[in-house]
């Protein structure tokens, strides 16, 4: 076999290591799936078998799930002569595959027990929940789950089927929906699995358990098997699928078809033998497989988000950067953040401010947010202080000498940020690294061109633009000014990877790809206030599009001092070009009035100091614009909906017209990582392509003729819809390549 290597011992137990030759991680191929079958037909054909153990020969875990691209790929769906039913035929016969393999498994008549060294995910876990008996290590990377719904997908491979039999299906329909994964204790005290032991002991635990207790038949194969806490027409169980209804509706908002689907799966396949259940399980699956979500969420969250986390947009022929020192100037917390994700990745970090006290206020943060980590056990406190000996805090622009990179993070003022740049460079050009080193600015909306002109070295100079807060979100923007040189560029994505971030490049423009499209949602829930619409129907509609929070709550929660302070930029910039905000007056008036948002406590929302009290929207908005749409009807909630996404979506496009943005990979992800865009949609291009362009356009000239000029169809929209294109067809990595030749 290619995948496992096998050793049947004295004791008639059959050793299974699943070993995966040339890769990291153990995932379920078509190949590794024949080996599992194998594995079954020999421990049903074999006397001298008595049981199985499967395990690992990976260090770092027993299996991360399913190799998608190749088991899922999407091959059955090339051939064009596959339409409706047939098409869901041959979907669901690919699909059905894992499900297959698994259950004969399951049946070959031996006992078979798992040991589960480390991380079980998707895949992993349904074929763990296949054996007869689950041992797992202890640890604190160890973890399992089935993550599938974050992907557009439910477990297809046994999952919503043998969990729920496992644990009961109200346990199990909140760990699926989410994509809950189990520590160890978390995972034995849930019924997950049925031993956790140290990491060298669990091949021996499962050992122990074949040759003392071996069952060959699982529970819910047995007659007198009952679901836990009851069944869909149990009076207790019954219950869970009322309330499941509501409760998923209300995480969701309906626009996730793999949670309604995984809800059918469970409901229908409890009331069914196993057998038939898998085969529900997998033709919910496999229609979950052919929605416009699951497929724009596979391609994004899976396809596109490794391919960029791996550096796919880096420049070829530079050799790796290394970073053994990186100044930060600025201890805010956006500069303090920036320290502690460096101090994480082993980079001793020179953290400036004006004086000495604020700069130990930035370090302060960091050793904040070192003791959550220690608290929540996921850090020793030597590593701690380790880590926190790292960052040094000082307002000496001398100690910048011997850096590979400073990132300014300084207030978004233009001169201010010009006079830090020239104070750093005196330095950073003068040390032992001064040839190869490079500066990075960390403006949010500031054209790079335009700083780079207090720059020694304009190729040197490139935006890395973070977001807040740091620790938590994992994209960088990095954006390329006129004069950036590809070297430049490519040592800006190896700092990102070794910091453990997502990159995305792009090219210059104020507020570049992420701020310039995420302030139009913002802008466009002023807009709404301005029309009358009521602020709680303005933001209760906001997150039914899927987007974290409403425009106005995003707005308090950026800080409306900040926005005041960024469109005063812009204006200066513009000049007599400026063309105000709908409510931008009534925001600066707030401002005035000392309302700056989440962060005192007072914005569109007060926020109480009590903990856990809720926010409130402030009486005084009224004062403003009178609300006239008090109660919405559903032509309401629609139109708000189209509005606060086709406003973000036509900014997007208008950032690829431009050259912006070139790769709609970067894009979809940039669009769900930097500002949560709606995930069900796989981001803002891939919401486009699933609309189709030419209807997009035409829903553009409507939008166009009742609002205004910001939905004005860009030209090459226009000419996208004329041809028929899709920007994954005309931009993606394919069409490049296609060029490239």
């Amino acid at each position: 076999m290619e995948n496992f290597k096998t050793d049947l011992d004295a004791d008639g137990i059959l050793l299974c290591t699943f070993d995966v030759p040339g890769k990291t991680m153990n995932t379920f191929t078509k190949s590794a799936l024949a080996d599992v079958e194998a594995i079954a037909n020999r421990a049903k054909s074999e006397a001298d078998i008595k049981g199985v153990v499967i395990t690992s020969g990976k260090t770092n875990g027993f299996c991360a799930g399913a190799d998608l691209e190749e088991l899922f790929g999407g091959g059955w769906e090339a051939d064009a002569s596959l339409q409706g039913e047939d098409l869901l035929k041959a979907t669901f016969d690919a699909a059905f595959e894992m499900n297959r393999v698994y259950r004969l498994l399951e049946t070959c008549g031996k006992p078979v027990a798992v040991a589960i060294n480390g991380l079980a995910l998707g895949g992993g876990l349904e074929l763990s929940l296949a054996c007869h008996y689950r041992v797992l290590s202890n640890g604190p990377k160890v973890q399992v789950g089935l993550p599938e719904i974050k992907i557009g997908l439910f477990p297809g491979g046994g999952g919503s089927q043998r969990l729920p039999r496992l644990i009961g299906a109200q346990a199990a329909l909140m760990a699926m929906s989410e994509g809950k994964s189990f520590k160890p204790a978390e995972a034995l005290g849930a019924g997950v699995v049925d031993e956790v032991v140290d990491n060298d002991k669990v091949v021996e635990a499962a050992k122990t358990w074949i040759k003392t207790k071996g069952d060959p038949v699982q529970r819910w194969d047995k007659k007198d098997y009952k679901i836990p806490g009851g069944g869909p027409y149990h009076p207790a169980g019954a219950q869970v699928f009322i309330m499941g209804n509501a409760l998923l509706r209300k995480q969701s908002y309906g626009n996730y078809p793999a949670v309604v689907n995984l809800m059918h799966s469970v409901y229908e396949g409890l009331q069914l033998p196993f057998d038939t259940a898998i085969k529900v399980e997998t033709r919910y699956f496999a229609k979950t497989l052919m929605t416009p979500q699951a497929k724009a969420m596979l391609r994004t969250f899976f396809f596109s988000m490794q391919a960029i986390a791996k550096g796919s947009g880096r420049p070829s022929g530079v050799p790796k950067a290394e970073f053994t020192q990186v100044a930060v100037l600025g201890a805010g917390m956006m500069g303090a953040g920036i320290a502690y994700v460096q101090a994480l990745a082993g980079i001793k970090t020179i953290l400036i401010d004006r004086d000495q006290e604020s700069a130990d206020k930035g370090r302060k943060h960091c050793e904040d947010l070192l003791m959550k980590q220690v608290s929540r056990g996921k850090m020793t406190k030597e590593k701690m202080a380790e880590t926190l000996d790292l960052i040094v805090a000082t307002p000496d622009y001398d100690q910048i000498k011997g850096s590979e990179l400073v990132i300014e993070a300084v207030f978004e003022n233009t001169e201010l940020k010009e006079k830090v740049t020239k104070d750093a460079e005196a330095r950073l050009y003068s040390g032992d690294k001064a040839d190869s080193a490079i500066f990075g600015s960390n403006t949010s909306t500031i054209p790079i061109t335009i700083l780079s002109t207090a720059s020694q070295k304009p190729e040197n100079f490139i935006g890395i633009h973070f977001f807040s807060p740091v620790d938590k979100m994992m994209l960088v923007e990095i954006i390329l000014g006129k004069e950036t040189s590809d070297e430049t560029l490519a040592k800006a994505i190896d700092y990102v990877l070794k910091i453990r971030k997502t990159p995305i490049a792009v090219n210059d423009s104020r507020g570049f790809y992420t701020s310039r499209c995420f302030a139009t949602f913002v802008a466009e829930g002023m807009a709404l206030w301005a029309d009358g619409y009521a602020p709680a129907i303005i933001d209760n509609v906001g997150r039914m599009t899927g987007m974290p929070r409403g425009p106005l709550e995003m707005n308090d929660d950026v800080a409306l001092d900040l926005m005041v302070k960024v469109q005063a930029e812009m204006a200066k910039s513009q000049g007599d070009a400026y063309v105000p905000l709908a409510g931008e007056k009534e925001v600066a008036d707030m401002v005035a009035k000392g309302r700056y948002g989440r962060k005192n406590g007072k914005g569109f929302y007060d926020y109480p100091a009590e903990k856990g009290a809720s926010k409130t929207l402030w009486s005084g908005l009224s004062d403003y614009f009178t609300p006239t749409v008090t109660e919405a009807e559903p032509s309401d909630v629609a139109e708000i909906k189209t509005r606060l996404l086709y406003r973000q979506a036509v900014e997007a496009a208008r950032c690829f017209e431009e050259g912006v943005i070139t790769d709609p990979r970067e894009a979809d992800v940039g669009s769900i990582l930097a500002w949560g865009f709606a995930p069900w949609s796989g981001g803002v291009i891939s919401l486009i392509d699933s609309i189709g362009v030419a209807a997009f356009v035409a829903e553009l000239d409507r939008l166009t003729q009742a609002y205004g000029a910001r939905f004005e169809p860009p030209k090459l929209l226009r000419d996208m819809a004329a041809k028929g294109e899709t920007f994954y067809g005309r931009f993606g990595k394919d069409a490049k390549a296609g060029k490239a030749a």
